[in-house]
């Protein structure tokens, strides 16, 4: 395998200067620098990375910590981050914390010394106890965090509005019996999802107890849900699940179940992951930009890597965008019929 030393020799310097040629040191003079260029060439010699970053004091590499790498969402979160990465010569190193307090500690832990910088989408971690798991000299990005008293850069989407924009939009399209699919109940954006939905009812539609079903952002908890309309006693024109995994769960199985959609029920998501325009009929959604989430926070984070100073008044908040579907369109005759045990087709 030839060595940095080999290198060194066929371009006739030593092996000081032969670093500092690759590694890109103004120190270094024209012709000297395309002397060891050449030697790299004809020699192929690959750069062993970690000696790279021993010497250079980096990695080249940014850790991003995620609840989960699985599902549309958090691979679109990874596309984002990546494509500005990618641009900008930085590797990824990607951590799972399963959505667990304890393992979001090891996740980032496992961080330590083998990234230059850090993006982490805290399940529901209170900011005391994050504070704790962070090193404050690793530049850190938080997503969909509000980082309050840490005074760190975030990138989040305003849940609540997009809720609220979305219970108003199925009110207006002559909803009056809307039924919502929570999310986790310890998950930041489900609660702020769930509070934009109840407000939206309670001061539009004037209903002050509407009807919410349990869920955990699974497509499986959205079947679930789906059953409880059609074999219980819950009268609904119209469900807002608060994400699309959900609506795709509950559409599916409403089809199984004779429910036409829209024409018996309309059914609204959230994040407007790739699948949802492409459902027939398409969904109903909220459009988060999920992709631009990471790239934001990618952006944010090189900032700090380049020496800005950046704290919690640089955060950004992204406003999501009502994208209308076929599944809240009218039924042919305009009519709309309501999804309860008395009302289900055979």
């Amino acid at each position: 395998m030839t060595t940095l030393r080999d290198v060194a020799r066929e371009a006739g310097v030593s092996v000081a200067t032969a670093s500092r040629a690759i590694n890109g040191h103004s120190n270094v003079t024209g012709p000297t620098r395309d002397a060891v260029l050449a030697a790299v060439k004809k020699l192929n010699f690959v750069p062993h990375s970690g000696a790279r970053s021993l010497t250079r004091k980096k990695t080249d590499t940014v850790g991003v910590i995620l609840p989960d790498l699985f599902g549309e969402f958090f691979s679109e979160i990874i596309r984002g981050i990546d494509l500005v990465a990618h641009e900008s010569g930085m590797h990824l190193l990607l951590g799972n914390m399963h959505g667990s307090t304890h393992e979001t500690a090891a996740a980032i832990a496992a961080m330590r010394g083998r990234v230059d910088g850090l993006l982490v989408m805290p399940p529901d971690v209170k900011p005391e106890l994050l504070a704790g798991y962070l090193d404050p000299a690793l530049p850190t990005v938080l997503l969909n965090y509000d980082a309050g008293s840490l005074d760190l850069p975030f990138v989040a989407v305003d849940n609540y509005r997009g809720a609220y924009a979305m219970t108003e939009a199925l009110l207006e399209r002559g909803a009056r019996q809307v039924v919502h699919i929570a999310g986790p109940k310890h998950n930041r954006d489900a609660r702020d999802r769930q509070r934009g939905f109840a407000d939206a009812m309670a001061k539009i539609a004037k209903e002050r107890s509407p009807v919410i079903l349990p869920g955990d952002f699974s497509e499986e908890s959205g079947e679930e849900a789906a059953r409880l309309l059609v074999q219980g006693q819950l009268p609904a024109d119209a469900v807002f699940a608060a994400n699309d995994q959900m609506a795709v769960g509950l559409i599916a199985e409403l089809g199984r179940a004779g429910v036409s959609v829209p024409g018996d029920v309309m059914v609204a998501g959230f994040d407007d992951i790739p699948l949802a325009r492409h459902l027939s009929p398409g969904l109903t959604t909220m459009q988060v930009n999920i992709d631009r989430l990471g790239s934001t926070g990618m952006m944010l984070l090189l900032r700090l890597l380049r020496g800005d100073t950046l704290g919690a008044a640089s955060a950004t908040i992204l406003n999501p965008n009502l994208i209308a579907r076929g599944t809240t369109g009218r039924a042919a005759d305009g009519a709309r019929s309501t999804v309860a045990a008395g009302a289900m087709p055979a």
